[in-house]
């Protein structure tokens, strides 16, 4: 709760005083409150809700990490260069990599045979992800804000770092939704 908080003040930040701003209040509570809504609809399963959540913020974090990594040190083409320019393609599919990568874990962890479907659910959420934290550049850009704020030093604000994972627990909060039981029990 405290974080949606704080999203949603580092939006109300970045969006006041802009063209059409009072529209874009309205887009800031779906941009963060169906995400933040979706994270503890997930969690609150008693059974396997803390895995669920646990598994989604793995899997962004490795997309993340892996698109950083993978894009650092392979570089090459450019995946959305009028968005995000230093984004390049080995990253993102880097980072698609890693999210896969996370799921197979995850399905070894929890005694899962289901290993590839664990790893393509896990490799597009994962991509969701980093489609999550273009959609933001594209949003800041707009905005004309490099950062949505300075709260984290060297990394900008809180909605910086969890753009991916807003878009991510959305997707799995629809998937979870969409199935029988939980996505854990589906999977």
């Amino acid at each position: 709760m405290v974080a949606g908080v704080v999203l949603a003040w580092e939006w109300l930040r970045m969006v006041m005083g802009n063209r059409g701003w009072p529209g874009w209040l309205f887009v800031g509570v779906i941009y963060i409150g169906i995400p933040c809504f979706s994270l503890v609809w997930l969690r609150a399963d008693h059974e396997i809700g803390r895995i669920t959540v646990f598994w989604v913020f793995a899997l962004v974090w490795a997309a993340d990490s892996g698109a950083y990594i993978f894009g650092r040190l392979i570089g090459g083409p450019k995946f959305a260069p009028r968005i995000s320019p230093n984004k390049t393609w080995a990253g993102f599919l880097g980072g698609v990599f890693c999210a896969a990568c996370v799921g197979l874990a995850a399905a070894v962890l929890l005694e899962k045979e289901s290993l590839v479907v664990w790893g393509a659910v896990s490799a597009v959420l994962g991509a969701i992800a980093e489609l999550g934290d273009l959609l933001e550049s594209k949003i800041k850009r707009y905005f004309d804000v490099k950062d949505t704020s300075k709260l984290i030093p060297g990394h900008g604000g809180l909605l910086d770092r969890v753009d991916g994972l807003l878009a991510a627990s959305f997707a799995t909060a629809l998937i979870d939704w969409g199935v029988e039981g939980s996505i854990i029990e589906w999977l």
